[in-house]
């Protein structure tokens, strides 16, 4: 059995589409096809149902997918083994990460990534929760930091700790930075016109369970999904929003904005790191989940 082969058949049947199979091989989508077509000749099988809407796999793709990521594991950790012989780890790692915290997060986890592993190449996209944890399960990503993520079969998830959402508004004109100031009731920030992100964005979901519990509902202003163009709305009067301290500290003028707490219950997100459990991590990626970790506390420590 041609590894090539497997790897085109196991690429198509986890993203669903020959097309987007191609373009995340960087093939031809005719070769593609072809090699996978050879695969099925080979093993005497339909591996895919083809139709207009992509490609689904029959019960022996099913089967062979299921071993396919194994075997193409098994050859993942082979290379790794065979270039910590030569004092290297390689092979690519693909992380998603939520927009609030890519900003904060790409550039020295970057670095860290390029003075730690420079044989391995990294790949970081920007994504909703509910949207990279289909990515962890396609095989798209290898790691996603998730807010609130909600216990799958499919994936292995890990807590890393809780995070403050602060209301955010802009500051008035000759406000100094100091004191900060008081603490605002979540009941109140129900009253408050809110630029927030449409569903299903984990923080949006979040801020509506928790007004819900006592009792109340977000009033929208408007749904902005972007954390530029909602920071930009807020300083232009548009309303206010709920963002982390890291989505403020790395906006292009973090001094235009006033943060406060939010009690009564306090507003409080979950950052977890996840993974594919039909995928278990390699060396390399193990080693990028200590980096993420370890960089993220280094953030925190600030």
């Amino acid at each position: 059995m041609d590894l090539k082969q497997l790897e085109y058949f196991v690429r198509v049947a986890e993203l669903g589409s020959f097309t987007r199979a191609a373009m995340a091989l960087h093939v031809a989508q005719p070769a593609l096809s072809r090699q996978v077509r050879l695969l099925e000749v080979e093993l005497r099988q339909n591996l895919l149902v083809r139709n207009g809407r992509g490609a689904v796999p029959t019960e022996a793709g099913k089967l062979l997918l299921a071993h396919g990521r194994g075997i193409l594991h098994q050859v993942e950790r082979a290379r790794e083994e065979l270039g910590r012989v030569r004092g290297a780890l390689a092979g690519r790692v693909a992380i998603g990460l939520p927009p609030t915290l890519a900003r904060v997060l790409a550039v020295p986890l970057t670095r860290a990534f390029r003075l730690q592993l420079p044989q391995a190449s990294l790949s970081i996209s920007e994504g909703l929760s509910v949207t990279m944890q289909e990515w962890l399960v396609n095989g798209r990503l290898d790691i996603a930091v998730l807010y609130n993520a909600q216990p799958a079969p499919e994936l292995d998830i890990h807590p890393l700790y809780d995070e403050d959402l602060m209301l955010v508004e802009p500051r008035p004109p000759g406000l100094p930075e100091d004191p900060p100031p008081p603490p605002i009731p979540l009941r109140e920030v129900a009253a408050l016109p809110l630029v927030i992100p449409s569903r299903p964005n984990a923080i949006r979901m979040h801020v509506e369970a928790e007004m819900a519990n006592i009792g109340c509902r977000p009033l929208v202003a408007l749904e902005i999904d972007g954390v530029s163009a909602i920071l930009d709305l807020v300083a232009d009067g548009a309303g206010a929003a709920l963002l982390s301290r890291n989505a403020v500290a790395s906006s292009i003028r973090p001094s235009a904005y006033r943060m406060r707490q939010v009690n009564e219950p306090p507003l409080r997100t979950r950052l977890c790191l996840a993974i594919s459990a039909q995928r278990p991590a390699t060396l390399t990626q193990q080693n990028t989940l200590d980096l993420i970790r370890h960089t993220l506390e280094k953030l925190n420590a600030r």
